[in-house]
């Protein structure tokens, strides 16, 4: 049942992937009134040179080569739509409220993995990644969809996504249901997924020092 109040506790604990798929296309029904909603302006992130890929994302695709497809594409943005937005508001708060807030150390006594979180919990990087192959279920394009490494208001390492569509960059982010303009949040943006690649990395910004693992 896709009861969405607050952020309830999954039955079981236990959530399959396919109950989610089916969860989030039931719940399109219900939000067709949010289509209505104006289809905000944002400005683009500028990328520097390539760097480093995260460990995390490295250990990810040794393990879910399919999730990790290899070859270039040609960039490509989405087309933000009144459906499209609505579906992007729909999936960040859908996966924020059927995921349980896990550390990695608490999850799988380790300091970092990046997994999908089809048993129900997870850290920012898993709901990342489940955000991002539930908008790929829905057909958006895989170019427009990065993930993207930050440091947060304490300095600490934090996973979001990065939607990059033809009216700016947006960000789905584990820490608020609200979809935001990149600029409007309050994080220092260090790397993310090449459009044309996600296995290559871009620096954004003057360089810093990377986190080693993102957590929140």
């Amino acid at each position: 049942m896709c009861v969405l109040l607050g952020r309830p506790v999954l039955a079981g604990s236990v959530v399959a992937l396919s109950v989610l798929l089916s969860c989030a296309s039931g719940q399109a029904a219900s939000q067709r009134h949010s289509r209505h909603a104006p289809i905000p302006q944002a400005t683009s992130i500028s990328v520097g040179d390539q760097t480093l890929t995260p460990w995390g994302w490295a250990d990810f695709c040794n393990r879910n080569a399919d999730e990790c497809p290899a070859g270039a594409l040609p960039a490509e943005d989405l087309e933000l739509t009144a459906r499209s937005w609505s579906s992007l508001r729909r999936i960040n708060a859908l996966v924020n409220a059927m995921i349980q807030p896990l550390s990695d150390m608490d999850h799988w006594n380790v300091l970092d993995r990046w997994d999908i979180p089809t048993d129900g919990r997870g850290d920012c990087e898993d709901y990342v990644l489940l955000k991002r192959k539930l908008l790929l279920a829905e057909g958006f394009p895989r170019q427009a969809l990065l993930v993207t490494v930050v440091k947060d208001e304490n300095g600490e390492g934090h996973a979001i996504l990065t939607v990059k569509t033809d009216r700016g960059d947006f960000i789905l982010d584990n820490m608020r249901d609200e979809v935001k303009a990149w600029s409007q949040l309050p994080y220092r943006f260090v790397k993310r997924q090449s459009q044309t690649d996600p296995n290559v990395w871009e620096q954004i910004g003057e360089p810093t020092s990377a986190p080693l693992i993102v957590s929140r």
